[in-house]
């Protein structure tokens, strides 16, 4: 294995395992506030507030300029997290945090597959191979499985 790749597939699995902690956290928001909008809402501007700090501290600051000429989806990433974690507070209390995790991780692989075999946003084209698809297909079979488990 690339030793580059060590840290930064590490941190994605750290990060992986907060986002299963984000949902119940989520959902305790949201049975106290009674909303799982709000929950979100709460979460975001904690979230906001988090990397405001991080940026702040790191003196990176570019200039207005650097982002005019940016395609008006690149300023919606925010929703589908948003979009994310009203969901997630909704449905963790009603599927169990394990079927939303792993549901979750099956949309997105499969949306992953599909934006690499285009090319979208960006990203270099990856058509997708039988192995790309027998591994989503096998995501797919655990997401069976949690949810008779």
């Amino acid at each position: 294995m690339n030793p580059g790749i060590l840290l930064p597939m590490l941190l994605v699995l750290l990060a992986g395992g907060m986002i299963a902690l984000q949902a119940p956290t989520n959902v305790m928001l949201a049975k106290a506030g009674g909303s799982p909008v709000l929950a979100a809402l709460i979460s975001f501007a904690v979230g906001t507030a988090t990397l405001l700090g991080v940026w702040l501290a790191s003196g990176n600051r570019p200039a207005p300029s650097a982002f005019g000429a940016l395609p008006w989806y690149a300023w919606i990433g925010g929703v589908y997290g948003a979009v994310y974690v009203g969901v997630a507070a909704f449905a963790a209390p009603r599927i169990g945090l394990a079927s939303l995790i792993t549901i979750g991780i099956a949309g997105q692989v499969a949306m992953a597959l599909w934006l690499d075999h285009i090319g979208a946003l960006g990203l270099p084209r990856e058509p997708v191979s039988l192995a790309r698809a027998g591994g989503a297909l096998l995501v797919i079979a655990g997401v069976v499985l949690v949810r008779r488990g």
